[in-house]
């Protein structure tokens, strides 16, 4: 009888051997989503890097039915296994893990979040984590072969924890972000300047850094400054202004059209970050992605953005007139700011590339 196949056989990207050529390692992956829809952490931390993987022929790479897998129903030799964050059921990850064990699998955790600090559990506890769904981060962490988080704050957290873990930081995909950033820019009509703030729906009390800053901005020219929020919260108020996203544009690559589509409007990105253990571990993702869009960078001087300044960022205080000078110095120097931070991203931070980030992503996977 013909061997049943297996739905980790649905690769994501194919290659063809030559007859003497081995066959290259499969690396299977547990994400949330599926049908390449994914939440945008999902296609910015794995998703993204497990297609360049396959395009470059070093694996085979599949998205794997975490319970299917565990339960033996899915057949297939897994030469890796990456989890992502709690995506692995907790009820089946004690039978992954044994599975796994018995057929020599190297099990990957990724985690892009602090989940392991008493502040951190209360806060994710607060919004939509389970204890369940906390348990099964703990679990996998713990039990992993490798561990691969995206910021060195976030690394010190595990190691507290007695867990070893590879910082590989957040990079852009080059599919997402291919079009030229050159006079991308908001065209100057004299108007009112306008900022752009996106993010997801949990950055509430970090949008509120923001409320003295907008109440009275302007730029060099005594120009009005208006804060545009995209995400963010689900609140309205008078001192900023919403821009909707379509329905549609909840999928991540969705998402990057639509800020794509409409960067033309925008002078320059913020990212506010309040002063707490969580946030200290975050990574500088939106520096990445607005430096794409063609947008010069202020963010908080936290933890998070420390560092982009050395590439064209600007990073300030919590002090009101100190974000207003930061604004300003964007506004003033756009396109020298605009142009530095892209090429440290081209060169450093883009997903597939040869570069130290990639490379220690392949080691984590044992593909190195």
């Amino acid at each position: 009888m013909a061997a049943l196949r297996s739905t980790v056989a649905r690769l994501l990207g194919r290659t063809t051997p030559t007859p003497s050529a081995p066959t290259p390692p499969l690396v299977g992956f547990v994400v949330h989503g599926a049908g390449g829809v994914h939440p945008a952490s999902a296609h910015v931390r794995v998703t993204g890097r497990m297609t360049a993987l396959a395009a470059s022929g070093a694996a085979r790479v599949a998205q794997v039915d975490p319970v299917r897998w565990a339960d033996g129903f899915d057949t297939a030799h897994l030469d890796v296994l990456l989890v992502q964050r709690d995506a692995f059921p907790l009820a089946a990850l004690d039978a992954a893990l044994a599975r796994a064990a018995r057929e020599g699998t190297r099990v990957v955790a990724e985690v892009d979040d602090d989940f392991f600090t008493p502040e951190a559990r209360a806060r994710l506890a607060q919004a939509e984590y389970d204890p369940d769904r906390l348990a099964a981060v703990d679990r996998v962490v713990r039990s992993a072969d490798a561990v691969v988080v995206s910021t060195e704050p976030l690394r010190r957290v595990l190691a507290a924890e007695g867990v070893d873990a590879v910082v590989v930081p957040n990079g852009v995909q080059p599919g997402l972000w291919d079009a030229d950033a050159d006079g991308v820019r908001a065209r100057d009509t004299g108007g009112t300047r306008r900022v752009l703030y996106m993010g997801s729906a949990t950055h509430g009390g970090d949008l509120d850094l923001l409320r003295p800053v907008f109440a009275e901005a302007t730029d060099d020219d005594g120009r009005p400054v208006r804060l545009e929020v995209v995400g963010v919260t689900g609140d309205d108020a008078t001192w900023f202004d919403r821009l909707p996203l379509p329905g549609d544009a909840t999928h991540y690559p969705d998402f990057v059209a639509f800020l794509r589509a409409h960067a033309g409007r925008w002078s320059a990105g913020v990212a506010p970050l309040t002063g707490d253990r969580f946030n200290d571990a975050k990574s500088d993702l939106k520096f990445l992605e607005y430096t794409m869009l063609g947008l010069p960078f202020v963010g908080s001087d936290r933890p998070s953005y420390r560092g982009a300044d050395r590439h064209g960022g600007l990073l300030a205080g919590d002090d009101p007139a100190a974000w207003q000078e930061a604004l300003r110095t964007a506004f003033r120097e756009a396109d020298d700011r605009v142009a530095r931070a892209r090429r440290y991203v081209v060169t450093e931070r883009t997903v597939g590339a040869d570069q130290p980030g990639e490379r220690a992503w392949r080691a984590a996977l044992g593909l190195s």
